[in-house]
């Protein structure tokens, strides 16, 4: 175990010494409808090919907010898995930044929310992403591992739903819809009836990681979601992870030292880490 810490730091500093960073302009196709979106991809020293890591980003409560915040590119969290062997995509999913496409993940009127199609909607540029590098001499698409935050970690979970060819894993932080300020959520129930349905297609086994001082989504509702997740028959292993500031919504990009052993223990047992390849 300590020579694969080491082997890990090492990676991991020679990642922040170069992180080998690209951008590419994805295909997402709704109908007859085409949109481009943004997506920067990281990938390990070599010729491959590396499993993939797609991490998905969360959204701003305000409309405003989705499209000054920029190319994605979660630098600090993709090293992470580029240090596990990873090549890594991060989508800036339709709506946000200056990807194309007007916002498709909008769940309609608070009172009752349809969470289940919007999470479908983040699924669908999820994959896109995915099926964009598929033939990339460097990408193992056979493993791919979908990583996400918020609206990209409950996106993540519903594309688990869907068929998604090469998908072995998916790592959940903290994902929901619906947050309107702190503590306070439209219409819960139908957020956890989301989760069920999910669970009731999904056929890979998830890891569920919320904090305990998460003021969108608390301890008390993510376990909710989770319980319904695998009573409707999905596989998932549920994470309290310790608080994390003033809010532990942010636990994914706060607190990576805590978060890295944790998910690299899962990545092992799905058979996705990118060193024994």
């Amino acid at each position: 175990m300590r020579l694969l810490g080491a082997c890990l730091l090492g990676w991991v500093l020679s990642a922040q010494a170069a992180l080998d960073e690209t951008v590419l302009r994805a295909p997402v196709k709704v109908g007859t409808e085409q949109a481009l979106i943004d997506v920067t991809v990281y990938r390990p020293p070599g010729k491959g090919p590396f499993p993939l890591a797609v991490l998905s980003h969360g959204s701003p409560r305000t409309p405003q907010e989705r499209r000054t915040v920029g190319r994605m590119r979660l630098v600090a969290q993709s090293e992470a898995f580029v240090a596990m062997g990873f090549a890594v995509l991060v989508p800036t999913r339709r709506g946000y930044g200056r990807s194309e496409g007007d916002w498709a993940e909008a769940y309609g009127p608070c009172s009752n929310p349809d969470y289940y199609s919007a999470g479908l909607e983040s699924a669908r540029d999820i994959r896109a992403a995915v099926d964009f590098v598929r033939r990339e001499p460097w990408a193992d698409a056979k493993r791919v591992v979908l990583v996400g935050q918020s609206a990209g970690g409950f996106g993540s979970v519903a594309a688990s739903s869907t068929e998604f060819e090469g998908l072995v894993g998916v790592v959940n932080f903290a994902g929901g819809r619906g947050s309107l300020r702190p503590d306070e959520v439209c219409t819960e129930s139908h957020l956890i009836e989301a989760m069920s349905r999910y669970g009731s297609r999904s056929r890979v086994p998830s890891l569920f990681i919320y904090s305990t001082n998460d003021h969108y989504f608390n301890p008390a509702l993510a376990r909710r979601m989770h319980e319904a997740f695998v009573k409707a028959g999905g596989r998932a292993e549920f994470i309290e992870a310790p608080p994390s500031g003033t809010d532990g919504h942010g636990y994914f990009s706060r607190n990576i030292d805590d978060w890295t052993p944790r998910v690299e223990s899962f990545l092992l047992r799905v058979g996705a880490h990118g060193l024994g390849r």
